[in-house]
């Protein structure tokens, strides 16, 4: 064989080689396209992945539940019908406990530094939780509060009025004072305001506008309590099979830091919703009294009992559980005063 013909063949053998090592993912989550979890979280997540490993790994968005429902995204990725998925666990009552501790009202108080605290403290007990996945972001939202068709000024004003609430623990405030809830996922969230089925819903305040509840509810209680937890998962057949050095690409994007990251972009644009429905002058915000605060922090304690109950009953140590999720908030200047 000639020198020529050798150096060719060689160079189409390594050419080979690149290509079979190449990785194709598929990703899907239920938000619009052009919702900033995509845009700002997403997409950049996405791009760094593509980039450290020198392209080897691509990865295919489909949004707004082309592959299933919001709430089936547990499953659909467990199940490899999706080999990466955005997931709200709270979708799904009673299904994963212990990391509905971060739903709680009066805890978390924003969503980038307490991302991170979130995932340093949910590191010890992912693995036995959601043992059919890989947990690799975890992505709340900047908190949120209660928008309404009439005021709500304390607990006792959501007796009688039904109330889309962001997750399951959320609904089961909900019922603790006098409401009824309407739980369904966010897409679909405007059509039970807009038909009558919800008198009002819990969500961040940028998200009235993406969604387009803004038009639907003009009173808002201007006390952010609470945040919702959607977390981006892996498929553990998925993440095995990987080359080593993907995995170290992959296990790379799956850190406290990279949570933190992911989320303060999507953070930034709901805080701005805030000051936008300010300016609009069509919506009316009430700042609750420190009294009137301390009764819905009366009213979400027994939250915490239920919790407890809960997630021991998954045999873990609670009272360590929780004294170290308040830890790591406090460590990373997130803990709600």
């Amino acid at each position: 064989m000639s020198t020529t013909k050798g150096i060719l063949l060689s160079a189409a053998l390594m050419f080979g080689a690149t290509q079979a090592q190449a990785v194709e993912l598929r990703l899907s989550h239920w938000v619009p396209a052009s919702h900033p979890i995509q845009k700002l979280g997403i997409e950049p997540w996405i791009e760094s992945i593509k980039n450290a490993s020198n392209g080897r790994i691509n990865i295919t968005i489909f949004p707004a539940q082309q592959l299933g429902p919001a709430p089936d995204h547990y499953d659909m990725t467990a199940h490899g019908i999706a080999d990466i998925g955005y997931v709200n666990p709270g979708y799904q009552a009673g299904r994963f406990p212990i990391v509905s501790l971060v739903e709680i009202p009066f805890h978390a108080n924003n969503a980038k530094r307490g991302a991170k605290a979130m995932h340093e403290w949910y590191l010890d007990y992912a693995e036995q939780e959601m043992p059919e996945v890989k947990v690799c972001v975890l992505n709340p939202h900047d908190p949120g509060t209660i928008h309404s068709k009439k005021p709500i000024h304390m607990p006792d004003d959501v007796k009688g009025l039904n109330v889309r609430p962001a997750n399951a623990t959320i609904g089961r405030f909900v019922h603790m004072i006098g409401g009824a809830s309407v739980q369904v996922s966010a897409p679909e969230a405007r059509e039970a305001i807009a038909k009558g089925a919800a008198d009002a819903i819990t969500f961040p305040w940028n998200s009235m506008y993406i969604f387009g509840i803004d038009n639907e509810t003009k009173y808002h209680l201007d006390m952010p309590f609470y945040v919702s937890m959607q977390t981006l998962l892996i498929n553990k057949g998925v993440y095995d099979g990987l080359e080593e050095q993907d995995r170290a690409v992959i296990d790379a994007h799956c850190t406290p830091e990279w949570s933190e990251k992911f989320s303060s972009g999507w953070a930034d644009n709901e805080a701005g919703g805030r000051q936008k429905m300010i300016d609009s002058g069509e919506h009316t915000l009430y700042e609750p009294t420190s009294d009137e605060v301390q009764m819905w922090r009366d009213a979400a304690a027994p939250l915490l009992d239920e919790w407890k109950t809960a997630a021991g009953a998954k045999g873990i140590d609670v009272d360590k559980a929780y004294a170290d999720y308040v830890e790591r908030l406090k460590a990373n200047d997130s803990l709600f005063d």
